[in-house]
């Protein structure tokens, strides 16, 4: 019997070993395929988006029809109507949507900035729902429905569009016919608010400068990040695509799949920066990677099956899964953390297994050294530089800190489809001052089996050093740094210590206590 435990112990911890070494040298890969295309498609999209303006007059340019979805954002709806109007695009080509769900002072407020515009000859209105079925996809739907335009561009509530955002993506949606959507670079709008907020920068900065590109230019499926982008309306409304569908958390990964497999062709602008507001505390951070992890689980659920009996090649069908289940790394390392005694006590027990344990421990290292260099590459290669990339070892904290949230998003995912979405709250914060709103994150008793999981971490690393393994003891600081760090920030508690320290808190923060979206 002690064998078999001492088997099933050492399977496990290989099994969750070899998983986070796949997702490593996935982002290798995707590193490499970046490279050898993005000087070339950069020139292309340039040279494309000079062509259309030559030869396209103002008259000619498609209806766009931009859509704006709200839910309860006081603070920053009347910012992101604003850079809607200010978008330069001819005349009498352009129309907003401020789909609208909320019920709060939200709707005054876009009410009267909605009316102001309309009075100046803007062509603006807004669409209301008796209930938010279906939710953001809900919205969207409807507000495609009523869209006279053939383009949809896409914002959410917390960004910001550059005025030359539309005369920029509008030439590359339109220079080929069968390309459904095109995606723009997220920015960041409060990256300098504090250590929080700088290393999610850092993160985000990943995707989109190395993940996004590599797929999209080298014939693997894209996603659409969910805003900040413009599509066909035709490929949305092609019945072979499906349209907006409220089944899953992630509406917007589920379409780009569902419009891709359909024949329908992604895009990637890496030169156009559309910026946004960064979660400003860890609860709202959480919130939002716990919906992105759910939903992600949800639609790979849904269409793996549906992807590898497509006729895909077998490199695209194999990236789709990985990246459809990439939220699983944080399954996997909440087992590694777990089964550390196990294995340790297996390590005593039996000599003979410390050889297969050395290969574990060396495939640990790829998996964590994988990431390190891919978001040093990737802020080198945005500016050509390392600022900030001292920040990696917060990244890194924050990151295994937030996996057991994250791994039961993902059971979540695994077992459910659809849900509340939960939506991320917003302050309107900008530049390096941090603005409090009136909206927090629900919070939730996850801190305290964050601090346990530390302190078995903790107890574990003790033990690894006081038998001189020195590799995976390093591991476990890891671990117990980043849970305890992240279940000591998520201490309900110290909300009044932080409020004292955060300049511009004027007025005390009501704790959502409904579902928000």
């Amino acid at each position: 019997m002690d064998h078999l435990v001492t088997q099933v112990a050492l399977a496990v911890f290989w099994g969750a070993s070899a998983a986070l070494g796949l997702y490593g040298t996935h982002l290798v890969v995707l590193i490499v395929l970046y490279r050898r295309r993005v000087a070339r498609r950069r020139a292309d999209q340039s040279s494309a988006i000079e062509a259309y303006h030559q030869s396209t007059p103002d008259s000619q340019w498609p209806l766009v029809t931009t859509q704006i979805p709200l839910f309860n954002e006081s603070e920053v709806a009347e910012r992101v109507i604003e850079a809607a109007v200010r978008l330069d695009y001819p005349a009498g080509r352009h129309e907003i949507q401020v789909l609208d769900d909320s019920d709060d002072r939200t709707c005054d407020i876009v009410d009267r900035v909605v009316e102001r515009w309309r009075s100046r000859g803007v062509h603006i209105r807004v669409i209301r729902r008796p209930a938010r079925t279906g939710f953001k996809a809900g919205a969207l739907a409807l507000g495609l429905q009523q869209a006279a335009g053939e383009v949809i561009a896409i914002f959410d509530a917390d960004f910001v569009p550059p005025a030359d955002f539309l005369r920029r993506m509008v030439p590359l949606l339109m220079r080929d016919d069968r390309t459904a959507c095109v995606q723009a670079r997220w920015g960041h709008l409060n990256a300098d608010e504090s250590w929080l907020t700088r290393a999610q920068a850092l993160g985000l900065d990943t995707h989109f400068a190395i993940e996004q590109g590599a797929r999209a230019w080298n014939g693997l499926i894209m996603n659409f990040n969910g805003t900040a982008g413009v599509w066909r309306k035709a490929a949305i409304s092609d019945p072979a695509v499906g349209g907006w569908s409220g089944d899953t958390l992630t509406e917007d990964l589920d379409l780009s799949y569902r419009a891709q497999l359909a024949g329908w062709k992604h895009d990637y602008c890496v030169d156009l920066v559309c910026p946004a507001e960064l979660p400003g505390d860890i609860w709202a951070f959480k919130a939002q990677q716990r919906r992105w992890a759910t939903g992600s689980v949800q639609v790979a659920r849904k269409l793996l099956p549906r992807i590898w009996r497509s006729p895909l090649r077998l490199p695209a069908k194999l990236e789709a899964t990985i990246h459809l289940t990439q939220h699983s790394s944080s399954v996997w390392m909440v087992v590694l953390a777990l089964f550390a005694r196990p294995v340790l006590l297996a390590l005593a027990g039996h000599p003979s297994v410390h050889a297969a344990m050395w290969a574990a421990w060396w495939v640990l290292l790829l998996a964590a050294f994988a990431p390190w260099f891919t978001y040093v590459y990737a802020r080198h290669t945005l500016t050509g530089g390392w600022r900030q990339t001292s920040l990696l070892p917060r990244l890194v904290i924050i990151g295994i800190g937030l996996s057991l949230s994250n791994a039961l998003a993902v059971v979540r995912g695994l077992f459910s489809s659809g849900g509340e979405f939960v939506r991320t709250p917003k302050s309107g914060s900008e530049g390096a001052v941090q603005r409090r709103g009136v909206y927090r994150a629900l919070q939730d008793r996850l801190w305290l089996a964050e601090l346990a999981l530390g302190a078995y971490a903790a107890v574990c690393l003790m033990g690894y050093l006081g038998s001189g393994r020195w590799i995976f003891s390093a591991f476990l600081l890891l671990y117990t740094v980043s849970y305890l760090t992240v279940g000591w920030v998520s201490h309900p508690r110290l909300e009044p210590i932080k409020a004292s320290l955060q300049q511009g808190a004027d007025r005390p923060l009501p704790v959502e206590t409904g579902a928000v979206s």
